[in-house]
């Protein structure tokens, strides 16, 4: 958190509503063939129509060439510096899904995965498979048992789960098993300091019998274990800036970090659709919404250039749906760049607008990385977007005398 940030008492609290819409995975790069980036090819008249109306620029989510996750992402997005704050994806996809952790739990965000003859992964989310092929694997670890810890194994959707362990003496400061490519096998545990030898011993245990349970399917036969970790403690977004603030986004791991920020979590169903939904029906209660769009980073993941397009088409087809709410600051960003020829997150500066009765109009013509380049906001550190879109709606006081 900057120390402008720090500064409560500059902020102060107005009628003025806030809809920030984040775009998972929002910006990408050039596809060899066409020289355009996903932005870039998509159809997207009524994003363009905005952008052409905003403040529009570039944000760099942590650092430059630093590749973040989707926590630390999100992070920067609402002005906590993600290396003041670290948190652990385990520890959000286990909120999201309304686990009830203690403070001595170590929580970890698990992949079924998809191996083959050669121990070599092929697929490291298992083909998505769905939530009715996953949940029975989930019920088949949680048979497994190791001396000394407790272990509970909870399904949250897709390839995903939560692994908790509870116990005297774990640690979280050991390594992944995840190499987070294709064509490899994965990684060993290992601790990262001597405390910690213990815990990647259990972890080391677990994968071994989870995988041998697995070990007869034809997709899931695996699984990939990250994000280890325990409750942190944040400052919540209305000590610091004086908002009454919602939640609205259909992926756990979203529910779970904005909860740890003091949102209030919204209930809503899995579709975009439904969290527009969600927010019409709330838009009464509070100053400042955020509201949570995954397809673009799902299809990045996959290395679908072509389906990132469409996802991206289809969020401009239902924005309007917002937009008729008229609230006093809208914003479009992104936790961090996918782009489709990657396969994967990337450290590339993401597009950004802001869009208010004070924003200015300097002319870009539409939203993608190279027009946001040109834009009146520049290229600036994602942390301090909160800042600009809290002064926009008149929610921060004058500096000194």
């Amino acid at each position: 958190m900057t120390k402008f940030i720090s500064e409560q008492h500059l902020f102060k609290s107005t009628p003025a509503k806030i809809v920030m819409l984040v775009v998972d995975g929002l910006g990408g790069l050039p596809n060899p063939s066409t020289g355009k980036s996903e932005l870039e090819t998509a159809k997207m008249p009524n994003i363009d129509k905005i952008a052409s109306n905003s403040s529009c620029g570039l944000t760099i989510p942590v650092k430059q060439g630093i590749t973040p996750g989707s926590g630390p992402g999100h992070l920067s997005l609402f002005g906590y510096d993600p290396i003041e704050y670290p948190i652990g994806r385990g520890v959000l996809e286990g909120l999201g899904i309304g686990l009830n952790l203690a403070p001595d739990d170590i929580a970890v965000r698990g992949n079924f995965c998809t191996i083959d003859n050669n121990q070599n992964i092929v697929d490291r989310r298992a083909s998505r498979i769905s939530s009715a092929h996953s949940k029975p694997l989930c019920d088949l670890l949680n048979q497994i048992t190791i001396p000394n810890v407790e272990i509970e194994i909870v399904h949250v959707k897709e390839h995903r789960f939560v692994l908790l362990l509870r116990g005297q003496g774990l640690s979280y400061n050991i390594t992944s098993n995840d190499p987070e490519e294709i064509g490899v096998p994965s990684l060993k545990i290992d601790s990262i300091d001597a405390n910690s030898a213990k815990t990647a011993s259990i972890v080391e245990m677990f994968i071994k019998k989870a995988n041998q349970i697995l070990e007869g399917q034809n997709q899931a036969n695996g699984v990939l274990l990250r994000g280890f970790s325990k409750l942190p403690n944040l400052p919540s977004m209305a000590s610091l800036y004086n908002v009454r603030a919602a939640s609205i986004a259909a992926y756990p791991m979203y529910r779970g970090l904005t909860q740890l920020l003091g949102m209030d979590i919204k209930p809503t169903g899995s579709t975009f659709e439904d969290e527009i939904i969600t927010l019409k029906k709330h838009y009464s209660e509070y100053d400042f919404f955020y509201i949570h769009y995954k397809p673009a980073d799902a299809a990045g993941e996959d290395g679908d250039f072509n389906k990132k397009v469409r996802a991206l088409e289809h969020l401009d087809g239902v924005l309007p749906q917002i937009l008729e709410l008229n609230p006093d600051v809208f914003v479009i960003a992104g936790d961090h760049s996918t782009p489709s020829i990657m396969g994967s997150h990337s450290w590339h500066p993401v597009p950004v607008l802001i869009k208010s009765s004070l924003t200015i109009k300097q002319g870009v013509t539409g939203f993608d990385e190279k027009r946001c380049l040109n834009g009146s906001l520049g290229t600036f550190n994602a942390v301090d977007l909160m800042s600009l879109i809290l002064a926009h709606a008149g929610k921060i006081s004058k500096f000194g005398p």
